[in-house]
Formats: C-alpha cells, structure tokens, sequence
C-alpha cells in the first residue's frame, strides 16, 4: 500500500509526503527524524519546455501586487539612483543633518541661515537615494518536492498538470510563485532582482539586473524540479554572500525542515554582513495537520529511505516535534531583527502577500529609517 492508493488523505496522485517527523526505527524506539519523508518526485534539474510565466502568478495575486512597494527595513547600499534610503550622505534628495564647514569643503552647500545664527559655518548633508537589490533564495532541495493539493485548484488557470506532468501543487510550485511575485513587485519600482537555487549548497545563480527581459529570465531560472539532495542552508548562504558586494535585501523561501542551529548560523552569516532578510516557510496543509489514517510506507525525499508507518498513533508526537521545530525557526529569525512569515500551499498568495507588505511597509514607516 503506498501513499499514493490509501494512506494519503486528500493526496494527489504522484505527490509525496515530506517533512520533521517522529519515525519509528526496527526496533520500535522513536526517532525524531529531520529529514524528508514521503513518495514522488522526478528528476532533479529538468527544465519544463514552454515555460508560461502565467503559472506563477494567478490573478488573485496579480491583482494585489499593483499597489504593494517593498522596501528594505535596513538601510541599503546601491548602485543607481532609486527609492530606497542610502547610508551614504551625498548632496542630494532629502536633508540629513548639518556638520561643521572644514576648509576644502564645497561652500555651495554652506547653510547661511544657521551661520546667521550662530556665526559658524556648517554644511548641508542630504540623504541620498539608491536603488534596492533583491535577492531571491529558493529552496530547491528534495522535501519542496511534496504536495497534497491539486495542480488544477492552485494554478487557477483551468490546468490539470504542470508543464512536467504533475497533478499535484508542491511546495517548491508555491515558493516559485512566492518568488515571481516578490520579483514583479521589485522590477515594477525598478529595482534590481537576482535569483538563487539551493539545496545543498547553490545551484543555479541569476545576476542581479533590472533591465527589460530580467522577468522572463526570472521565470526561467524558477522553472526547474526539485533535485533529490538534503537541505544545507549555512552553505547556500556562504556562496551567496560569498557574491554580494553590498548590502541588500535577501528573501527566503523555503521549507526550512533543517536543523535549527543550522538556520541560526546561516541567519547570523547574514546579518553579520548586514544584509536585510525576509523568511517565507512554505509548508502544505498536510504536514501541519498530518490527518493521514491508514498505514503506509513513508519515503524519504532526502535519502532517509523508507519507512512502515501507522500515522495515527504518530500524529500526537508527530504535532509536538513539529509546532517545537516552528517556534524554534520562528525566534531565530524575530531574534535576529528578520521578517518571518509563514505561508499555506493551499491558500492563495495575494491576499498573503499584500498583507505581510503592507504590514512590513507600515513598520518601516513608523521606524527611524521610514
């Protein structure tokens, strides 16, 4: 009996089952497992031909992404002249802040109001502005590769498969289309996007642009499988840094189904090199609820192998080790200063998304950087 016949309530066919889960070993003991467990998949790194961008972003989603601005909460370095805050004063765009006159100074920028005042001479500085560079990390590893939710009911565009064949929505569908989003919102204010695919370790790297034609080369890029390799954030993270000449603004998507201190160092890399950094954990309906009720073989995605479960006297432990998992990643991101923000593969994007934005927006404008 496989996932696929009986022991998946309300599973697609072909979908696998992937997550942290308490497994039992041959002798019967509990093993808390932080792997990827289920059955499915294809192969690794395969490239659907025809990509239509349109399966990325649904209309419900296209709909709110008009009026979402996103901006990094750190103060940013860039490039080109944008709409986000510089930490480099020039002579442009917005006041700063006066300082003392010191010979060689440009005596165009003298402020005459404050010498009639007070005798001595000060100089203008203004706050310039520069452009905001995304860089989008997706999670490409072999648990994204589960989905318990219909490709017809989550593309939302009349279509029973993928452009591979899969009746089944994965979490890596929905983080790729998590990812188009945040990269149409960023290209429409004219910012630069990269991209970047991990499993264990980067495997596919777009640079960072904003000209024409930077969506489609977005989409393409997102149009990949999942390849069956373990998760190892800390290092994806490293070779991405590894890149980055300046500060930017880092979105993560993922499952996040590692260990936690693994998470926390790949987090403190990050914000050692003071970058700003949104987390997006995708997980599938099936997972937080785990309301399998027969018998079956779980397989994992990793290269846990396989083992004979009875789900139902699992779940109980099986929720406890999960909600612990959540929490954990949840205050390693909060603690150190990163948005986070949890999203369902059975519930639409758009109203998700506009919601975080205009939450995140409304902070750093109440902020001292706003």
């Amino acid at each position: 009996m496989s996932l696929e016949s009986e022991g998946a309530k309300g599973a697609a066919s072909g979908s696998v089952w992937a997550g942290t889960i308490p497994r039992m070993d041959e002798a019967g003991d509990r093993v808390v497992g932080s792997g990827a467990l289920g059955r499915g998949g294809g192969p690794g790194g395969v490239r659907p031909p025809d990509v239509d961008a349109s399966l990325y972003l649904h209309p419900q989603t296209l709909a709110r992404l008009g009026s979402m601005d996103l901006r990094a909460k750190t103060i940013v370095e860039g490039v080109m002249s944008g709409s986000h805050r510089s930490p480099l004063h020039g002579f442009s765009v917005e006041f700063a802040q006066h300082r003392p006159y010191v010979p060689g100074d440009d005596v165009r920028h003298l402020d005459w109001k404050v010498y009639g005042r007070t005798d001595k001479l000060h100089l203008k500085q203004y706050q310039q502005e520069t452009a905001l560079d995304l860089i989008v990390m997706v999670d490409c590893s072999g648990s994204m590769d589960y989905g318990s939710r219909s490709f017809e009911s989550a593309s939302g565009q009349g279509r029973k498969a993928s452009p591979d064949g899969r009746a089944y929505w994965s979490k890596f569908d929905h983080a790729t289309a998590v990812a188009a989003a945040i990269s149409y919102i960023t290209l429409q204010q004219g910012d630069r996007v990269g991209v970047v695919l991990f499993a264990d370790g980067v495997r596919t790297m777009l640079a960072r642009s904003s000209q024409r034609g930077m969506w489609r080369q977005v989409i393409g890029a997102l149009s990949t499988h999942p390849v069956r390799e373990a998760t190892n954030l800390a290092r994806a993270m490293d070779q991405t840094l590894a890149r980055l000449s300046h500060r930017c603004l880092i979105v993560l998507i993922s499952d996040l189904f590692e260990d936690a201190a693994q998470v926390r160092k790949a987090m403190a890399r990050a914000r050692h090199r003071g970058h700003d950094l949104i987390a997006f954990q995708v997980l599938d309906r099936a997972e937080t609820a785990f309301d399998f009720a027969d018998s079956a073989p779980f397989e994992g995605l990793e290269g846990e192998g396989r083992v004979r479960v009875d789900p139902r006297a699992l779940r109980r432990a099986y929720l406890e080790t999960l909600e612990g998992h959540l929490k954990s990643i949840e205050k390693i991101m909060l603690g150190f200063g990163f948005d986070y923000q949890r999203l369902s593969t059975h519930e639409w994007l758009g109203p998700a998304l506009a919601a975080f934005v205009a939450r995140r927006n409304a902070q750093i404008k109440s902020s001292k950087y706003g």
